[in-house]
């Protein structure tokens, strides 16, 4: 049974939101007084209790619960006094009904969408500099969590028990598969990162590959990692911004990259993929999707994890996709695959919790605890999903049925090269 307001006087307005909100499990608040308050079931799990540190918090989660939550973990004016991080997002998120900020705070959002709309998105300045914000600070940190070819995007679960490890090299093989890669196809890498994707597409499939990225810490160790692996020949990796290439392709692959666009962009983006995509070519365009309309991150992850990023629906992609003269071929939608990722990313950075304190401090390891456990809900309790969405010009690109992406991908299962060893 759902708590009553008269037991949360002393914090009125989040006592109302969460007893209107909290049906299953149940949450204890203890405020900055240890005044005690009980909202869900009782007897319900998960049970988790925390602590408010200060006197206006209670008021500011009320306002902007977003906001308000990821910079009280990270200041330590949130404490968790039973359960853990995990479990209290997962309390949050995973209740029939979403907690949503109050009218005004959602209004002020949505005005905030449209101006960053209106201002034009990421510009090829902004580009980079987001780009920089959160790539450019340490590949060391990076390697704490990530699997051994450090691939930071969603990996593939066609079993569900896959080791991190196994996970992303069953996504690169599906989106070789995807590709439709023959021997010296010509490959144009976007947001092509620390160059695992670059690397197994010329390993795999015989591919010449070009990646793109606007970070200089990827740059240089993509550019170590494809002469360690004996594939400098076949693998180049340039400081670029996608809008400056030139030249045609026979495949594009572009993953996790849309989300850096900027909705403004969408139009030029497919434009130009149009115009670097040969006329009997493939591209396959693997992204961080919504399955509602309310576009972008929430406030704390924009300020704090990805500035500039918007994360669209399908409705805002496909018309930009159609003007572009691009046929969508296939579109694939990876529901849960994305919350597994990251809960794998979680636990092994968890493990490496002291190092990343040592080489970042305290406040930036609970900031990147609320990110990971926090995206992690999104996709298993929210409206995020992964698409893929394979492009070609021509409707006869790729053969006529599904049929040949498990059989290649059953083609492209080889043994790792001792070589590609965890970099440094």
């Amino acid at each position: 049974m759902a708590a009553q307001p008269k037991g949360h006087a002393f914090l009125p307005l989040l006592g109302m939101a969460l007893a209107r909100h909290i049906r299953r499990g149940r949450l204890t608040v203890i405020d900055w007084r240890g005044r005690v308050a009980r909202f869900g079931d009782p007897a319900g799990e998960p049970a988790v209790t925390i602590r408010l540190r200060r006197r206006w918090l209670p008021l500011r989660l009320a306002l902007n619960p977003g906001l308000g939550a990821g910079e009280a973990w990270m200041s330590g004016d949130l404490v968790i006094v039973e359960g853990d991080l995990r479990g209290l997002l997962a309390l949050i998120t995973g209740q029939p009904r979403r907690l949503r900020e109050p009218w005004a705070i959602r209004a002020l959002v949505q005005a905030r969408q449209a101006w960053r709309r209106l201002l034009g998105g990421n510009t090829r300045r902004l580009a980079g500099r987001n780009a920089r914000h959160h790539y450019d600070i340490g590949n060391d940190l990076y390697r704490l969590f990530l699997d051994e070819a450090m691939h930071y995007s969603c990996a593939y679960f066609p079993h569900g028990g896959e080791t991190l490890e196994a996970a992303q090299a069953a996504k690169v093989r599906h989106i070789a598969a995807k590709l439709v890669l023959e021997p010296g196809c010509r490959v144009l890498d976007i947001g092509s990162g620390w160059g695992g994707m670059a690397i197994a597409l010329a390993r795999l499939a015989g591919a010449r590959v070009t990646g793109v990225t606007l970070a200089h810490e990827q740059l240089a160790l993509a550019r170590e990692r494809a002469g360690e692996a004996g594939l400098a020949d076949r693998v180049e990796f340039r400081l670029s911004d996608y809008r400056e290439v030139a030249g045609t392709f026979d495949r594009i692959v572009s993953v996790g990259m849309l989300e850096h666009v900027g909705h403004a962009q969408y139009e030029a983006y497919f434009a130009k993929v149009a115009q670097l995509l040969d006329a009997d070519g493939v591209a396959l365009i693997h992204a961080i999707g919504r399955s509602d309309a309310n576009g972008g991150p929430d406030a704390w992850t924009q300020r704090y994890i990805f500035p500039g990023g918007y994360i669209p629906s399908l409705s805002e992609v496909l018309p930009a996709i159609e003007r572009s003269g691009l046929v969508a071929t296939d579109i694939e939608i990876l529901r849960l695959h994305y919350a597994e990722t990251l809960r794998l990313w979680s636990e092994r950075f968890a493990e490496h919790r002291a190092e990343a304190r040592a080489m970042m401090g305290e406040t930036f390891c609970r900031m990147w605890e609320f990110y990971l456990a926090g995206a992690e809900m999104s996709f298993r309790n929210g409206a995020l999903m992964v698409f893929q969405i394979q492009l070609a010009h021509r409707k006869d690109a790729v053969p006529l049925t599904r049929d040949y992406i498990a059989e290649a991908e059953s083609r492209l299962v080889r043994p790792a090269r001792p070589n590609l060893r965890r970099a440094g």
